[in-house]
């Protein structure tokens, strides 16, 4: 039975539309948008949703999180992954590949679609750059990108071998295939575990410079000067090499990069008890280095932001800072931490944007914008509205999240996708 939604006096919150910042009804019938007016009236049969400070944006998009399955469904599963991206505001969800075994081959990638196929969120894979995620042979890209897959990248096991991410460009060139590399020069700071600077130091822990980003960063734009090609830098935390990044945009390189939202909002300050929860890659680092993070967000340096979301379970966690996992789980937190970090600096509508214009650009694909006849594929949310984070709010089967008992501004309702709606309770 098609569904038959109104949403009733509801901010449009997107940068790109004409309508951004009017209060609204819309009619949603059978999974399109069929009217956007004032004062429309309930018919029988609609579901009616009205709630105070209620706004809505195009369905948002999360670029960066691993879901571990299959082969870690201890940590994450496909089915609690999408409660939490649902729960999240996400319609949609970029999925590493880095799972057991490697996603690098089409039946992987057909899994992952099909596992979504009856959710509200829509899951797009990305396949491994290398064979196994391991560095030294390309993966079958053509195969790969004809199932499905939209973007190649190792994830967080950064492409170390120049002459194999040259490969990977040129290759990309003739299926027009967008390439992704996480930059950390390891060599930098081999076993390194934070931030270099202050806070380590007075931890005794290794450090992990931004240099360690940016040289990685350099070679990349020198890479991509010379071979052409998309390039994608994923989960950036160094002003600098966003500045590098946004110079190449500039003289016409096609480049972009994402940050992960925590990144505006928690320094290495976090680590002052050894809580594992906050041990990240990359690092969380100094206050200082947020401010100027913030600032390149201001200038639009920044072209998307991420969740980074990386379940790990109690054993991986609960062991000396040196061995304990990398990784947080945000898919339910990412764009609260966005909108509490860039309150008061950034514009509502830009914030959103770094959630949807910014990673459907990336991704070059279709959004649905919200007009009249439209596919309907929208996140309701209270932007003004703040709540406390809790243990028992974490829909993910792992309980890695920074935010526990923190207050945090942007509260989730539900998602529309064509004819599907998950209301958060």
């Amino acid at each position: 039975m098609a569904m038959k939604v109104l949403l009733k006096s509801v901010k449009i919150v997107d940068a790109t539309n004409p309508q951004n910042g009017k209060i609204v009804d819309i009619l949603i019938k059978g999974g399109k948008i069929e009217k956007i007016g004032k004062s429309i009236k309930a018919e029988t049969g609609l579901k009616v949703i009205e709630e105070k400070g209620l706004c809505v944006s195009k369905g948002w998009i999360d670029l960066q999180a691993n879901l571990q399955d299959p082969g870690y469904e201890h940590k994450e599963d496909i089915q609690s992954g999408l409660k939490a991206a649902a729960a999240g505001g996400f319609t949609k969800v970029c999925v590493s590949p880095l799972t057991e075994p490697v996603r690098d081959a089409k039946d992987q990638i057909q899994y992952i679609i099909k596992q979504s196929s009856e959710s509200a969120v829509e899951l797009l894979p990305y396949a491994s750059l290398s064979k196994k995620a391991q560095g030294d042979e390309l993966s079958e890209f053509y195969d790969l990108k004809q199932a499905g897959a939209v973007a190649f990248t190792d994830d967080r096991n950064s492409i170390k071998n120049p002459n194999l991410l040259k490969n990977a460009l040129l290759y990309s060139k003739s299926m027009d295939a967008l390439v992704m590399n996480f930059p950390y020069q390891t060599d930098i700071s081999p076993n390194g575990v934070v931030n270099e600077g202050e806070q380590s130091t007075l931890l005794g822990l290794k450090g992990i410079p931004k240099l360690a980003e940016e040289l990685m960063v350099k070679r990349d734009l020198y890479l991509q000067e010379y071979c052409g090609g998309k390039l994608h830098f994923s989960t950036l935390s160094s002003a600098k090499s966003i500045d590098m990044i946004s110079t190449a945009k500039k003289a016409g390189a096609a480049v972009s990069c994402d940050m992960a939202s925590y990144q505006l909002l928690l320094s290495d300050e976090e680590l002052s008890s050894y809580d594992t929860r906050f041990k990240t890659l990359p690092p969380l680092r100094s206050k200082d280095e947020i401010k100027e993070l913030i600032k390149a967000v201001k200038q639009g340096k920044v072209d998307a932001l991420s969740s980074n979301h990386l379940p790990e379970d109690i054993d991986s966690k609960k062991k000396e800072f040196d061995l304990s996992s990398f990784g947080v789980i945000n898919l339910q937190t990412a764009v609260p931490a966005a909108i509490t970090a860039l309150e008061g600096k950034v514009d509502l509508a830009d914030v959103i944007s770094l959630f949807t214009d910014g990673p459907a650009r990336i991704l070059e694909i279709d959004q649905p914008k919200i007009a009249e006849g439209e596919t309907a594929n929208l996140t309701l949310f209270n932007p003004n509205e703040g709540f406390i984070f809790e243990k028992e709010d974490v829909l993910s089967k792992s309980q890695n999240s920074p935010f526990f008992n923190r207050n945090l501004k942007g509260k989730v309702y539900g998602i529309i996708s064509g004819n599907k709606m998950e209301l958060q309770d």
